[in-house]
C-alpha cells in the first residue's frame, strides 16, 4: 500500500484499488482551486500507475462535498472566476479521460459542484443517509456546471426540479432517478464499494479502458453514428490480444489470463 497526502487530498493504492480522498472535513471537504487542480493530478498519476485497475472518489467526514469554496469566489475578478471554474472543468474532464473506471464513494451531503463530481463519476455508491442537491439558485449563483452531468445522468425535468428550487433529495431518490448505482447502509459502504471494484479490476484493463472510452464517445452520437464509431471500435477491440485470450479461453472452459497481470 502506497501513499499520497496533501492538506486536502490523500491518494492511496491498496491493489488494485487506487483511492483518492477529500480529507478537509471540517469544512465539509470544498472543492478549491488548490484541491481541484491536486485531485486531477492526482486522478492521473493513479490510473497511470500499473497497479491501479479501478479508481474510487471518497471523503472524509460527515460530508462528500459542500462544492466550490465560496470564500474564493468573492470579490474576485472575472478572470479570477474562469480560472476556478476552468479548473473544475478539468477536473470533471479527467474523471471521464482516464481509464481506469472511477467510483464515486458517497457518504452525509454532495452538494453543487460535489453534487457534480458524483455525477460525473462512471458509478456512484452512497451511504443511506447521503444526500444531494444543487442549491446555487438560493445563493444567485445558478449550478450552471453540475447540470451538465446532472441532466445527463438523470433527464432533464428531475434535473430542472433540483436546479430551480436547490431542494436536497435523498439517496433512495437519486438512486430512484439515476444518479447512483446502489444505496446502502452506512456501515456496508467501504465493503460494498470495493466488492464491486473488485469485481470490476477481474476483466482486462485495456478491454475496460476501451469500453470507457467507447461509452463517452457515443453517449451523445445519433443512434446510426453511435453505431457507425461502436462497430469500427468493436472490431478493434476483437483483435486485440486480451480478448483473442478471452475468447479462447472461454472456448477451451479455462481462466483467461490477460496482459496486464
Amino acid at each position: 500500500m502506497t501513499e499520497t497526502t496533501t492538506a486536502a487530498v490523500t491518494a492511496q493504492i491498496a491493489e488494485p484499488i487506487g483511492t483518492l480522498t477529500l480529507r478537509a472535513r471540517e469544512r465539509r471537504n470544498p472543492l478549491s482551486l488548490a484541491t481541484m487542480r491536486e485531485a486531477t493530478r492526482l486522478l492521473r498519476e493513479l490510473s497511470d500507475d500499473p497497479r491501479v485497475r479501478v479508481i474510487v472518489i471518497a471523503a472524509e467526514g460527515p460530508a462528500f462535498s459542500a462544492g466550490h469554496d465560496l470564500a474564493e469566489l468573492a470579490g474576485r475578478t472575472l478572470e479570477d472566476e474562469r480560472i476556478v471554474f476552468e479548473a473544475c472543468r478539468e477536473l470533471m474532464a479527467a474523471v471521464h479521460d482516464v481509464p481506469r473506471p472511477v467510483i464515486a464513494k458517497v457518504q452525509g451531503m454532495a452538494l453543487a459542484a460535489g453534487c457534480q463530481l458524483v455525477a460525473t463519476c462512471d458509478l456512484a455508491v452512497a451511504a443511506d443517509d447521503a444526500r444531494f442537491g444543487t442549491p446555487g439558485v438560493k445563493i444567485g449563483l445558478f449550478c450552471s456546471t453540475p447540470m451538465v452531468p446532472l441532466t445527463r445522468a438523470i433527464g432533464r425535468k428531475r434535473a430542472m426540479q433540483m436546479l430551480l428550487t436547490g431542494d436536497l433529495i435523498d439517496a433512495h431518490t437519486a438512486l430512484d432517478w439515476g444518479l447512483l448505482n446502489a444505496v446502502v447502509p452506512g456501515d456496508e459502504l467501504g465493503q460494498t464499494v470495493d466488492d464491486l471494484a473488485v469485481r470490476i479490476a477481474e476483466s482486462s484493463g485495456e478491454t475496460l479502458a476501451i469500453g470507457k472510452r467507447a461509452f463517452y464517445e457515443q453517449i451523445d452520437a445519433t443512434e446510426p453514428e453511435a453505431y457507425r464509431m461502436m462497430t469500427e471500435t468493436m472490431t478493434a477491440n476483437a483483435v486485440t490480444c486480451d480478448a483473442q485470450e478471452g475468447i479462447n479461453a472461454f472456448l477451451e472452459k479455462r481462466r483467461p489470463v490477460w496482459s496486464d497481470r
